[in-house]
C-alpha cells in the first residue's frame, strides 16, 4: 500500500568522518556487504519475550531466531527513554553529545529540559555511512529523533543518510497514523499528537493494530527493491504499538486490563515482524548473508511489559530501564556452533552496535569524530564473549528524577566489570551493585566498598561533567531573569 510513497522519498548524500571500524575477515562472495536488519522495539520490557521468560505469551517468530541465532543477556541501551536512546543505537556515541536526553516533545518543553530540538543531520550516522559503501538504506517505523508535536521544521528522516522511510507521529516524511479502536461500541479517535497539521510528507491512517504491519510491509518492499537492483540493505525497522495506548486487535483485547492489552499488542507484533523474518529465511542468497538484530529502546512501562528479573522501568536507570533483551540471527554470518547460544558474559551496550555493524560489512571510515562504543564483531557474530573494555555510563532524563511513585532517582550511573554504581549528580547518596552476584540490584555495598566507589565516582563525575549539560538539576524550576 505504501511502497510508492517510499520508494519516491528524497535521497541525500554526504558521509561523515568518525572513528575507524576494524574489518573483519569474511568469504569474497560477500564482499559487497551483509545485509542488516534492525528491530528496535518501543517500551519493550528485558523478560517480554517467551524466550527470555515469559510465560503469558509465545513469542514464537523472535524464539526461532533466538533459536537459530544467540541471546545476548548483558546488553544495554544508553538511555532509559526512547529519544536519547535511538540517538545512540543510530551514531555509535553518547546522546549527551547531542543533546538529546529525554523525549523529544515540544519546543516549549524541549527548551525547558535544556534539549535540542532535533538530531543534528552532522552526527555520524550508521544509515550514511553503509549508504557511502553502496547499501541501499532504509528506515521503516518510530523516528522520534526530531520531527513530532509542533516541531514541523526538523530534518527529514532522508537527510540523516536513508533512501526511504515511513514512520509514525514522532518524525517526518512519508508516515502512518494510528485510528484506534477498542472495540467497545464507542467513536474511534485518531493518535496523531499533532502530527497530522505538520505536513512535510503524506499522511496514511489505519487502525493502530496494523501500524506495523504497514512498517513491516514497506520494509520488504524495499528489501526486494534492493534485491532487484543488487545492493546490499539496511533496514531499520522500529515498532511503535508495544508503547501504549495499547490497541491490539479485538480478538486479543481478552480482559481489557492493561498487560493483557499488552501481550495483545506484543503478540500481533511478533506475528507482523514474522514476515520479514520469514522471507529472508525462505531464501538462500539472503538467510546466508542477512543479518538481524532484534533489540529494545528501553525498559517497560509500569504495569505492561516485564523487566524479568531486574530492578526498575522505563526512565529509570536501575537495570530495567537500561538492560535490554538481544537477539542475533544470521546463520550464513554466525559461527555455527553459536546457534541456540545465550551469551550471558558480554557487557555491550547500543553505542557498540554502530562500530560494529561497520566492521562487519568492511565499511573502512576517516578518523575524525571517535565513536563512544567499540567495535565488538567478533562477540556479534558469535565467535568471542568478549565485553567492551571502557565502562557504560548513563544520566537519567532531566525530567524524570522522581516517577512511578519514587521521589528521588539516581542522577547518575555507571557499569564497569562486575560492579555498578548510581549516585546524584554531585557524586552523594552512592549506590553500589555486584551485578555478577546480585542482578535485581537488592544489596547497596557502597558503605562496604569505599575504594570501588570512590574509583567509579570519580570516572562517572568526569564523564558527567565531559558531555553538554541539560537542566536535570533544575528542571521545573524558573528561570531566572
Amino acid at each position: 500500500m505504501h511502497t510508492h510513497i517510499i520508494l519516491s522519498a528524497l535521497i541525500t548524500t554526504g558521509v561523515v568522518s568518525v572513528g575507524v571500524a576494524p574489518r573483519i575477515d569474511r568469504p569474497a562472495a560477500r564482499e559487497s556487504g551483509p545485509n542488516i536488519i534492525l528491530v528496535f522495539i518501543d517500551d519493550m520490557g528485558w523478560g517480554d519475550f517467551s524466550c527470555f521468560g515469559n510465560r503469558a505469551v509465545e513469542t514464537q517468530n523472535i524464539d526461532r531466531l533466538a533459536r537459530e541465532g544467540i541471546r545476548f543477556e548483558q546488553f544495554y541501551v544508553n538511555s532509559p527513554i526512547c529519544s536519547p536512546s535511538r540517538v545512540a543505537i543510530s551514531t555509535g556515541q553518547y546522546p549527551q553529545r547531542w543533546r538529546i536526553t529525554s523525549y523529544l516533545a515540544n519546543r516549549k518543553n524541549n527548551e525547558r529540559r535544556g534539549m535540542a530540538q532535533w538530531l543534528d543531520p552532522k552526527a555520524p550516522m550508521l544509515a550514511r555511512l553503509l549508504k557511502a559503501k553502496g547499501y541501499a538504506t532504509g528506515h521503516f517505523g518510530k523516528w522520534h529523533m526530531g520531527g513530532q508535536r509542533d516541531v514541523g521544521d526538523a530534518p527529514l528522516i532522508t537527510e540523516y543518510g536513508f533512501d526511504a522511510s515511513l514512520t509514525n507521529f514522532e518524525g517526518l516524511g512519508p508516515r502512518v497514523l494510528a485510528i484506534k479502536d477498542a472495540y467497545d461500541g464507542k467513536p474511534t479517535r485518531r493518535h496523531t499528537l499533532g502530527s497530522d497539521k505538520l505536513g512535510r510528507g503524506a499522511i496514511t491512517y489505519v487502525d493502530r493494530s496494523k501500524v506495523t504491519e504497514s512498517f513491516t510491509s514497506a520494509a520488504l518492499a524495499f528489501i526486494k527493491r534492493a534485491e532487484k537492483d543488487g545492493k546490499p540493505f539496511y533496514v531499520n525497522v522500529w515498532p511503535d504499538d508495544v508503547h501504549s495506548p495499547f490497541f491490539p486487535p479485538k480478538a486479543r483485547r481478552g480482559d481489557g486490563k492493561k498487560r493483557t492489552l499488552y501481550h495483545g499488542v506484543l503478540d500481533t507484533m511478533d506475528e507482523q515482524l514474522g514476515v520479514i523474518f520469514g522471507y529472508v529465511r525462505s531464501k538462500k542468497s539472503l538467510r546466508d548473508n542477512t543479518l538481524i538484530l532484534v533489540c529494545s529502546d528501553n525498559g517497560p512501562e509500569k504495569g505492561a511489559g516485564s523487566a524479568g528479573p531486574f530492578r526498575g522501568f522505563k526512565t529509570m536507570l536501575y537495570e530495567g530501564g537500561v538492560r535490554s533483551s538481544l537477539i542475533a540471527w544470521g546463520p550464513g554470518l554466525l559461527e555455527a556452533e553459536s546457534a541456540g547460544k545465550t551469551n550471558t558474559s558480554s557487557v555491550f551496550a547500543a553505542i557498540d552496535l554502530v562500530p560494529s555493524l561497520l566492521a562487519i560489512a568492511a565499511v573502512d571510515v576517516k578518523k575524525g569524530a571517535a565513536f563512544d562504543g567499540e567495535a565488538l564483531p567478533e562477540v556479534l557474530l558469535g565467535k568471542s564473549d568478549a565485553s567492551r573494555k571502557q565502562p557504560i555510563f548513563f544520566r537519567r532524563p532531566p525530567d524524570r528524577d522522581k516517577f512511578y511513585g519514587v521521589k528521588d532517582l539516581p542522577d547518575l550511573a555507571v557499569r564497569d566489570g562486575r560492579f555498578k554504581l548510581l549516585c546524584e549528580y554531585d557524586g552523594s547518596e552512592p549506590q553500589l551493585y555486584d551485578l555478577a552476584a546480585d542482578q535485581a540490584e537488592t544489596k547497596n555495598l557502597a558503605d562496604k566498598k569505599p575504594k570501588v566507589v570512590s574509583r567509579l565516582t570519580k570516572t562517572l563525575l568526569a564523564w558527567h561533567k565531559s558531555m553538554p549539560a541539560d537542566r536535570g538539576a533544575d528542571y521545573g524550576t524558573p528561570r531566572r531573569k
